[in-house]
Parts: C-alpha cells; structure tokens; sequence
C-alpha cells in the first residue's frame, strides 16, 4: 500500500478547514495512518522539509508562512494516494486549480506579500513521501 505525508498548511488549520480536509480524504476511501496537530514547527524543520528551495529568493516568505501557526500533519495510505491526493489538492496557484479541487474550493490567491496560501501538502513523489515521513514522524 503507497503512502505519503500531507499537511494541511497554517491557512487552513487558522480557517477552520482541517475538518473539511480530512474528510475529503475519508471520502476518497483513504486511510489516515498517522495525525497530529503541531502548534508550533521550528524554521529547521521546514527548512528540511524544503531543502530543495533553501536558496531560492522566494524561501524566506514560504518558511515565514510554515512557521507563521500550528498546523496537520499526517501519512495517510491506499492505492495511488501520491498521485490522487496530488490530483485533489490541485495546482499549486489556487487560481490555476480546477474546480473540486481542495486549493480552487479553499485556497485564496497569493497574499500581498507573495506568500502562497494554499491550505495542503503532498509528497510528489514514492521517494519524496518516505524522506518527508521519515522527517516528521522519524520512522
């Protein structure tokens, strides 16, 4: 059985979506393996979590948003659930999502500041989802 890690972002736990996001996943027939609230995430563990952005000019605001209130974090599990829960969070840019998705129904636009706030996470990839889970719940 594929798993990966998702996380529903600052935005959405601040906006009282957790509920609606996990449902969407109960729905879909997944199964929730791992759950927990974070209140708060140190900037290293984003930064781990993002390594691949670390020197990129727009980082400082994304570890700014990551860092910014508590947040979900889970491993959810089922056939294909990279791809199919990639394919219900939507595009990145919530006004590039497609209707039904979980960024076009919840998200907003980025901010003025240039953050992105787009309510979930998930690992694009097998070997993205066993690094990420690895880091969040050390297994």
């Amino acid at each position: 059985m594929e798993k990966t890690l998702f996380i529903v972002k600052p935005d959405g736990v601040r906006r009282g979506l957790v509920g609606q996001v996990l449902q969407r996943i109960e729905q879909r027939g997944f199964q929730l393996e791992r759950l927990e609230y974070r209140s708060a995430v140190s900037s290293e563990l984003i930064d781990q979590h993002y390594e691949q952005l670390l020197d990129k000019a727009f980082y400082p605001a994304i570890r700014a948003f990551m860092t910014s209130g508590p947040l979900v974090v889970g491993v959810i599990s089922g056939p294909k659930v990279i791809e199919c829960w990639r394919t219900m969070m939507g595009a990145t840019l919530p006004e590039e999502a497609l209707p039904g998705t979980i960024r076009a129904d919840f998200a907003h636009a980025a901010s003025p500041g240039g953050t992105i706030e787009n309510i979930v996470h998930g690992s694009d990839s097998a070997a993205s989802a066993a690094r990420e889970i690895k880091l969040w719940f050390g297994e």
